[in-house]
């Protein structure tokens, strides 16, 4: 079919999508007052955003309906559905939009009234107020925390006998938080055993640029990893602002799947004589999106065959096992250098002082895939498990620091803090035994105990 055929049956799918919502709404009508000048719009978590504002300012959907405050919460948020909107606008002079990151509702809603030849046209505000003013961002999470000074201030303003704003308390600091919620600041980081956890280290004086990937979370590693760019166009803007600045030199973190797809890109940054590395991070599945395998033939060999063509100046090759490729150097360009992991570093200077585009295969398949396929017995589970001796810890964290996984646990004695790994989520990748510490001991062929239930009389 011709594209300009498909485009414009575009139109047609989304008149239908209008129909079907008219008789077929989800939209929901929260408070239908008949009675009023002002109303509320919700669409998705902002909606339960909302109803936590007004459980922490003592108010209920009711009290609102009473006062006047009609409530609209929207089902479809593409495209909106316009005959009930237009119900719920009736007699409105302002209209406050609560949604989630950008104004995909308020844009609509502004669109469809502002060349309406029947009914009020009534202020619409949301991100902004009707001076231009920030009042919801959308920059984060929309949280109950946020919403509520401005729903509170809002709501004192045009119904005064629901004035709660001095139940709004600063909520920066959790210790006065009402909302258990509102205090969960958990950062995602990297699984037990990650490969990146050691992938995305960089020398020091060196930058290295992030892309789409688990692999991003090393920007808030202390790793001097930064940027933030659409999949596939990783390294893109580095061949750009490149001549514009004194750094010589980046890593450019690049994962297998998005290298399959999208990546080849690294042909651009050859054309532009660019002086970067490519940090090809293989880690056997496309794990970002729970663990799916590449939708494709890929290798390690074959990505070097590609990159080679493209012209790169220097190939290496990083993995924990390196010497799976002992005798299959011929499936390589020639001159490819194969190294294990704890020569990282070294590996990425030599790279850094190589004029013009190299190339980094970092080859560690995924922590959680591991994982996955030791389960089904489909892939190697060493027979060796890590403890550590909490009498002769010395609690430095140095374990923790060389293997940056989330199995190395603080664990509270009468001697201080100590160190402890949780068997429960290790990933057997034994990074961990990389810092000079005595403490640690090694056991073979041991087992995990498990629970025994407790039998109980079921009648």
């Amino acid at each position: 079919m011709p594209s300009l055929t498909i485009e414009a049956r575009l139109d047609a799918k989304i008149d239908a999508v209008r129909h079907f919502a008219r008789f077929n709404s989800i939209d929901k009508w929260i408070a239908p007052s008949p009675r009023t000048n002002v109303g509320i719009v919700t669409c998705g978590k902002a909606h339960l955003d909302l109803m936590e504002a007004l459980r922490r300012l003592e108010l209920t959907v009711d009290d609102l309906n009473a006062a006047g405050v009609r409530i609209y919460k929207v089902g479809l948020s593409y495209p909106l559905e316009t005959t009930r909107l237009d119900a719920f606008v009736d007699g409105l002079t302002e209209v406050l939009v609560i949604e989630e990151k950008g104004s995909v509702v308020e844009q609509q809603i502004k669109e469809h009234l502002y060349n309406r030849a029947h009914g009020t046209q009534p202020v619409v505000i949301g991100k902004h107020a009707q001076d231009g003013s920030a009042l919801l961002s959308a920059l984060c999470e929309l949280r109950p925390s946020r919403v509520l000074p401005v729903f509170a201030q809002w709501l004192a303003h045009h119904k005064p006998a629901l004035d709660r704003r001095d139940k709004v308390v600063d909520l920066v600091a959790p210790y006065i938080l009402s909302n258990v919620a509102d205090t969960v600041k958990r950062t995602p980081y990297f699984c037990s055993g990650c490969p990146h956890n050691t992938s995305t280290k960089v020398p020091e004086g060196s930058v290295a640029q992030a892309g789409i990937g688990c692999h991003f979370m090393a920007s808030w590693m202390e790793r001097n990893t930064t940027g933030l760019i659409q999949m596939g166009g990783e390294g893109v803007d580095w061949a750009s602002h490149s001549m514009f600045t004194k750094t010589p030199h980046v890593f450019q973190n690049l994962g297998d799947g998005t290298y399959f797809h999208s990546g080849i890109l690294v042909c651009q940054a050859v054309a532009a004589k660019a002086n970067i590395t490519y940090k090809i991070l293989y880690n056997d599945a496309v794990a970002m999106t729970g663990g799916q395998p590449v939708d494709g033939s890929i290798s390690v060999p074959q990505i070097a065959r590609q990159v080679e063509a493209e012209g790169i100046a220097l190939l290496v090759v990083v993995s924990d096992e390196p010497e799976k490729y002992d005798g299959h150097e011929d499936q390589f360009p020639r001159g490819t250098t194969f190294h294990y992991r704890d020569e990282l570093d070294v590996v990425q200077r030599r790279l850094r002082d190589t004029p013009g585009i190299t190339v980094l295969i970092y080859d560690q398949t995924c922590a959680a895939e591991k994982r996955r396929r030791r389960k089904k017995k489909a892939f190697p589970d060493p027979d060796k498990r890590l403890f550590i001796n909490e009498a002769v810890c010395e609690g430095c964290g140095d374990c923790g620091v060389q293997s940056n996984c989330l199995s190395v646990e603080p664990v509270e004695t009468e001697l201080g803090r100590k160190r402890r790994i949780d068997q429960s989520s290790c990933n057997k990748d034994y990074s961990c035994v990389n810092g000079f510490c005595p403490s640690f001991v090694t056991l073979e062929g041991a087992k995990l105990k498990k629970a025994e239930g407790h039998a109980f009389d079921a009648t």
